[in-house]
């Protein structure tokens, strides 16, 4: 099977989650004997244009010179050069059999070359713009929220990646049910093989007698990273030998920072900044305990990187995060947005080294059992063939209809010039 994979990110440039989901899922359908043909932005100059990515063709393409108005018009500056690669990518490879669109970002993109080429589009829905910001409050959201919906409307597939979302965008674009198939994402399972604890790199970061409580991720407001530095009084009085490092970057860090400071928590909340991969294998061996606190969480494929390290884990009870940890058995849950329950589920294992064990324990066998790549490539090629024949099928109904439409109008025709024959012979037998 030929499969043309459109999204805005793919490594070395990684945005949120939608890279690593492309890379890994393009990996495994290479290895299942699919064709996969990634077209994507390029970042930065100093990676090609082109590149056999161990089997994967990544075609990257620049944005426009002139500086876009808003993000809005960058991203339709981009799926123009998007739409223009991939129509030369086909032009030379010949028709791919569906494009797999990933978020509204290739919106646009995906639904010209469906109508050009007449291909399926199967789009995953990484998150909302209406989840992201608990609604749609300005013409911005609203318009992002609208071409969300345009690509399930055109859309043949559309994959989510928890029943949480799946009734999220069930209730929020009014799609047929059967129309949404829940693939969970996944992780590579040899991420930490050879990857042991560094001491000397967590001395960087704490003490040999402070237990690292970690979040990692990108700090904006609906991680919830707000919530955990309030739970970490809490936390500290019950277990003074504690430190809550936060690694990642983002748009709240300057907010993050000012709130650890106004609680006169500085030297118990250590801001690393951006971790490279390496850096972020080596932080997970570290961590005592690992917590994500999201308000809004489609998925929470930290939440499995955390897992597959053996760090015991706390989550909020949201979303897809929610379906990951099951309380107690492969790690613990926190109710959303509640400072006071996030310090009670991390006292909890901070008091019982036992429970640690047995989570820890529990939650790798789970990850290696459920979010293995070799069965959601399996399953993600079954939602790409519904697709396909479901568009053969409508493709055989629309040619009958023209053809019985085509016989209708031919025999309307026919009985015409009939009755029009006979009524000259009649005028004329008179005469």
């Amino acid at each position: 099977m030929k499969i043309l994979m459109l999204t805005w990110e793919y490594p070395p440039r990684i945005v949120g989650g939608i890279a690593r989901v492309v890379h890994d899922l393009s990996k495994r359908l290479i290895k299942d004997g699919h064709e996969v043909t990634v077209v994507t932005y390029r970042e930065n100059t100093d990676v090609p244009e082109y590149e056999n990515d161990k089997g994967v063709d990544v075609y990257r393409v620049d944005n426009y010179m002139i500086h876009p108005n808003n993000f809005i018009d960058w991203i339709m500056q981009l799926n123009f050069n998007l739409v223009a690669k991939a129509t030369e990518v086909i032009q030379n490879k010949g028709r791919f059999d569906v494009i797999h669109a990933h978020d509204w970002l290739v919106a646009y993109s995906a639904k010209s070359l469906k109508n050009a080429f007449n291909i399926p589009i199967v789009a995953t829905i990484h998150a909302t713009e209406s989840g992201r910001n608990s609604g749609i409050h300005d013409e911005t959201q609203r318009y992002i929220n609208d071409t969300e919906w345009m690509l399930t409307y055109e859309a043949t597939e559309v994959i989510v990646n928890s029943n949480y979302m799946k009734g999220h965008i069930q209730g929020l674009f009014g799609l047929p049910f059967d129309k949404i198939e829940v693939i969970p994402n996944g992780i590579n399972l040899t991420n930490f093989n050879g990857v042991d604890r560094d001491y000397d790199f967590r001395r960087q970061f704490a003490m040999d007698n402070e237990k690292i409580i970690l979040y990692m991720g990108r700090l904006v407001y609906e991680k919830g990273i707000q919530h955990l530095i309030s739970a970490m009084p809490k936390i500290l009085n019950g277990y003074h030998d504690s430190k809550l490092i936060i690694a990642g970057k983002g748009g709240m860090m300057d907010e993050l920072k000012v709130q650890a400071n106004s609680m006169g928590l500085g030297n118990k909340v250590y801001f690393t900044g951006y971790l490279n991969s390496k850096q972020v294998q080596k932080m997970y061996k570290c961590a005592d305990i690992a917590v994500f606190p999201s308000t809004y969480e489609p998925f929470g494929i930290v939440a499995l990187e955390a897992m597959l390290a053996g760090v015991p884990t706390v989550v909020s009870d949201i979303g897809g995060l929610n379906e990951i940890v099951e309380h107690g058995v492969t790690g613990m849950k926190s109710y959303c947005g509640n400072s006071n329950s996030i310090a009670d589920s991390v006292l909890s294992l901070l008091y019982n080294p036992q429970l640690c064990d047995n989570v820890s324990k529990n939650a790798k066998i789970k990850v290696k059992e459920q979010f293995n790549w070799a069965k959601i490539a399996q399953d993600t090629h079954f939602t790409y063939q519904r697709a396909i024949c479901q568009t053969m099928a409508e493709r055989t109904a629309n040619q009958m209809v023209q053809e019985k439409a085509k016989k209708t109008r031919k025999a309307r025709n026919t009985e015409k010039e009939i009755t029009n024959l006979l009524s000259f012979k009649k005028r004329h037998a008179y005469a």
